[in-house]
């Protein structure tokens, strides 16, 4: 593991990083119960379009303060949502604040936050939508949903892929024609429009877990046949090499030859092919939940999100932070190109 670091800093300083980022960035996501200020669908219908809380080191009257805090606000404008500082008193930053219960990953429970301010103050870092909720706090979850989508979805896919593509590629014949002309049948669809078609198949009435797990199954669905069509040219030229004769000829079965010679020997290939797959997959889910297909309110994904600014060019204008979710959606796409580009080289066999 430390040769394969060493490696991967080497070659690309940018993925190496990227490779920290990500994990970092899925480590906040599942653990948002702790890191959130608010609870993702806590409102504050007073402060709806608020803009990003100002974080201040220095009080009006000049004097400095180490520990960071805010100003209360209050509206001053409710047609177009413009708020004024209460400057009378500060609120302080407080770490390990206490709060409404909540679960950390469904299991523990937990009334600590990691930061907050006293009421009647409230912090968002990254302002408030329609409905007055904290879009830190919501990033931050449906992070959890998005990124957690795509790591399960793509898992299923490659697994289904890797299995089948070898399996037409070891035995060849009958077998090897069937799944190759499944596969050419799914590839033939245009993905997004297979991804609505098999949407549309079901009621949109359903609850949040079963839209999260129908979501799950529509990307895992679209996204095996093409590595299942190059793990099978893969495995024609594998199951050819020396080792693989021998394990034959010392009667070694076929499932043991294929899990245990040949699906290594494509690792390289599909470790790096599963890094570059994932942004599709978040992009997917992130379509799904723009067009109102996908995760329902009030739980949130990076994509439903960004579904208040559909349309709505005035929103856009004065309340520019609803954008953020595609920011975010496009910082974790190119972290993960970076790094399955760098992969592509590091794990090559030729270049150990």
């Amino acid at each position: 593991m430390n040769r394969f670091f060493k490696r991967l800093k080497t070659h690309s300083k940018a993925a190496y990083f990227s490779f920290w980022f990500l994990l970092i960035f899925y480590f906040l996501s599942f653990f948002a119960d702790i890191l959130a200020p608010y609870h993702f669908d806590s409102q504050f219908r007073n402060k709806a379009y608020h803009p990003p809380t100002k974080i201040h080191f220095r009080d009006k009257q000049g004097r400095f303060h180490l520990r960071p805090f805010v100003y209360d606000t209050r509206i001053e404008d409710p047609v177009f949502k413009t708020y004024v500082e209460d400057h009378s008193k500060k609120y302080f930053i407080k770490l390990l604040v206490e709060g409404d219960e909540r679960r950390i990953l469904f299991f523990f429970k937990t009334k600590k936050y990691l930061f907050g301010v006293d009421k009647p103050a409230n912090i968002f870092l990254f302002g408030t939508d329609n409905y007055g909720r904290d879009i830190f706090s919501r990033l931050l979850y449906g992070g959890r949903i998005s990124l957690s989508i795509s790591l399960i979805g793509v898992l299923i896919s490659f697994t289904f892929g890797i299995i089948t593509g070898g399996i037409a590629g070891y035995f060849g014949g009958i077998v090897d024609k069937i799944l190759m002309r499944l596969v050419e049948i799914m590839m033939v669809f245009p993905s997004f429009y297979l991804m609505l078609s098999l949407r549309a198949m079901f009621p949109l009435n359903l609850s949040s877990l079963q839209v999260y797990l129908l979501i799950v199954l529509i990307l895992s669905l679209i996204g095996w046949a093409g590595l299942s069509r190059i793990v099978r040219g893969m495995v024609l030229a594998i199951k050819e090499e020396d080792y693989v004769m021998a394990a034959k000829s010392i009667g070694l079965s076929h499932w043991r030859i294929m899990f245990h010679h040949i699906f290594p020997n494509t690792f390289s290939y599909t470790i790096t092919a599963l890094t570059i797959s994932i942004p599709g997959y978040i992009i997917g889910e992130a379509a799904l939940s723009l067009l109102g297909l996908g995760i329902q309110e009030p739980y949130p994904s990076w994509g439903n999100i960004l579904s208040s600014t559909i349309g709505n060019l005035r929103v856009i204008g004065d309340a520019p932070w609803l954008l953020i979710a595609g920011a975010f959606i496009f910082i974790v796409l190119i972290n993960f190109n970076l790094l399955g580009d760098a992969l592509r080289n590091v794990l090559d066999p030729k270049n150990w």
